[in-house]
């Protein structure tokens, strides 16, 4: 039990996110915070335990940072901005971690007494530049799963201690709360409830799991997709038992944005769900967003839609559209567990037709593979380089201990495809809902992980959306170091792509001008790492790729943030 009573409204925060579970809190904060840098200043030994604090000198990055850290550990990070300016700058990042269901609990500051109130005066500021009518919960409210304004100093211990058990319920997502400065000033007069139990999910009734054994133990062709099921390794093991098990593929999306199965496994079906739909009599739905495009093209009529998540029908989202035959809301793993034991029972040991299913999806699993490596085999000394052998040949260069960040968007496919042998917890994504946050992701999971090896693979486009500087800066000041691949194509591929597939026979495809896609002149982007005492080079030849890889890995075990800016074929 914490108590809060006769503490600061500044010491009190602090306490009650320690107490919460909050280990890390991510900031890009401004003067309101005063009173909270006094009391992590404090070197008494009765202030210890309390949260990490780290300044991330730009609010994106502090999101993102706290987005790659609660991937990469399934805790919950705090992080703190300047009220209604750094709310709008964040918003982006926000939007992505609501998208993604990523929990976290945001602060922010704002006044209340514009200096009229008894007490420190928070400054002339607040009434001239930072104050906006309805404060900075207004503004962010689409991109937030909660916001509250602390009216009182009376309820902010237990706003706090709320707000992470929000963020932490089904669906999780980002909790916003705004705290007046003057509150941190305040002596509080309460405690916040002395059992602040942390939501557990639920697993998924009784019943549906039992009629979905029953399912999957009939089907004559299951498949099952996935987009998410990677937040916890334990739910890829589950998994993995389970396509066992019953013989279904495995496929993920394009927009898959954690390793949900092992890539390398023999019953992983690709990343096109398309491709297997008219074959399948039963389509199971494990934590998945967007299986197939548009929502209309699924399976055929005479096929079962199952669906299992903790945020099955996506109320976050306008439009879903996706047929479902069977929903079931709950935990994925414990509910994976349930349906395995009741599979168990179903099915027998040794089935002939199980086994013919697996030894079918064995051999198409060898030919993709196959197919692809030839694909990268024959760029292999295209010049400029092709994305597909730069792929292959960094596939080859990781070390077993990487793990890698992703922030691209057209050579997602080839990320997906080529690097194939990363366990469960060693992929993430970094962009849904807005591309920006690669860097804060990465080095957030570097924090998370500071003995292992973080690779950040991004586009030119992608980083150029990034807060770079204070990722940097980040990066040298507290000694967190990436190797960060830079996919450079020298423009926007995406949005090239849609001219001439909507205007095959248009002026941009006949006279070859395409408006409004290119990133040029390109420049020295290796010399932003060199700024930062990191290490940086330009790769050229599809030749250097390995060997550019080993000298970035090297440099990052010296302690430096590493860029490879790798040439890939230009856009235009």
């Amino acid at each position: 039990m914490v108590t809060t009573k006769g503490l600061t409204g500044a010491e009190a925060f602090l306490h009650v996110l320690a107490d919460m579970g909050v280990d890390h809190v991510f900031a890009s904060p401004g003067s309101e915070w005063a009173p909270v840098w006094e009391v992590l200043a404090n070197p008494d030994p009765q202030a210890g335990g309390l949260p990490r604090y780290l300044s991330a000198r730009h609010e994106i990055t502090a999101v993102g940072m706290a987005s790659g850290y609660a991937k990469a550990t399934g805790r919950l990070p705090g992080v703190i901005i300047h009220t209604t300016v750094g709310s709008l700058q964040a918003a982006m990042a926000l939007r992505g971690a609501v998208q993604e269901q990523i929990p976290m609990v945001v602060f922010t500051g704002e006044s209340v007494g514009f200096g009229e109130a008894p007490g420190p005066d928070p400054g002339f500021q607040w009434l001239r530049h930072l104050a906006n009518v309805g404060g900075p919960v207004r503004l962010v409210e689409p991109c937030v799963k909660w916001g509250f304004a602390v009216n009182t100093p009376a309820v902010l211990p237990a706003t706090v201690q709320r707000a992470c058990q929000l963020a932490l319920a089904p669906p999780r997502g980002p909790v916003f709360v705004s705290i007046p400065m003057e509150s941190l000033f305040e002596r509080m007069t309460t405690d916040p409830a002395p059992a602040a139990a942390l939501p557990v999910p639920p697993v998924a009734d009784p019943g549906g799991v039992a009629d979905l054994a029953r399912l999957l133990a009939a089907a004559r062709n299951p498949l099952i997709i996935t987009e998410e099921a990677g937040r916890s390794p334990g739910t890829v093991e589950r998994l993995v038992e389970l396509a066992e098990l019953v013989g279904a593929a495995v496929v993920e999306t394009r927009s898959t944005t954690f390793g949900n199965f092992p890539r390398n496994h023999p019953l992983h079906g690709g990343f096109d769900p398309k491709e297997y739909l008219h074959e399948a009599d039963l389509v199971f739905l494990v934590a998945t967003v967007a299986p197939w495009h548009p929502p209309s093209a699924g399976p055929g009529g005479g096929a079962t839609v199952a669906v299992l998540d903790e945020n099955p029908l996506h109320a976050e989202l306008p439009y879903w559209g996706y047929r479902t035959d069977l929903c079931l809301t709950g935990a994925l793993e414990s509910s994976l567990g349930s349906l395995l034991e009741r599979l168990r029972r179903e099915i027998p040991a040794a089935d002939p037709a199980r086994a013919a299913r697996r030894e079918r999806w064995r051999g198409r699993y060898a030919e993709r593979k196959a197919a692809w490596r030839d694909e990268a085999l024959a760029s292999k000394a295209r010049r400029p380089m092709d994305t597909r052998w730069v792929m292959h040949e960094l596939a080859q260069s990781l070390p077993p201990d990487a793990v890698v960040v992703e922030e691209t968007i057209t050579p997602r496919l080839a990320v997906h495809r080529y690097l194939d042998s990363l366990p469960p917890g060693s992929y993430f994504a970094g962009c849904a809902g807005g591309l920006g946050t690669g860097l804060g992701t990465a080095l957030g999971v570097k924090v998370a992980r500071p003995g292992r090896p973080v690779v950040l693979l991004i586009g030119d486009g992608s980083f150029n959306y990034n807060p770079v500087l204070p990722a940097l800066g980040f990066a040298q000041e507290h000694g967190t170091p990436i190797l960060v691949v830079l996919l450079n194509n020298h423009g926007y591929m995406s949005q090239k792509s849609g001219v001439p597939r909507y205007y095959p026979e248009g002026w941009a495809v006949r006279s070859r001008t395409f408006v409004g896609t290119s990133i040029v002149p390109c420049p020295d982007y290796a010399a932003i790492a060199r700024a930062f005492e990191g290490y940086g080079e330009r790769v050229e030849e599809p030749g250097e790729v390995r060997a550019a890889m080993e000298r970035g890995l090297q440099a990052v075990g010296r302690g430096q943030t590493a860029l490879l800016d790798m040439r890939l074929e230009p856009v235009n």
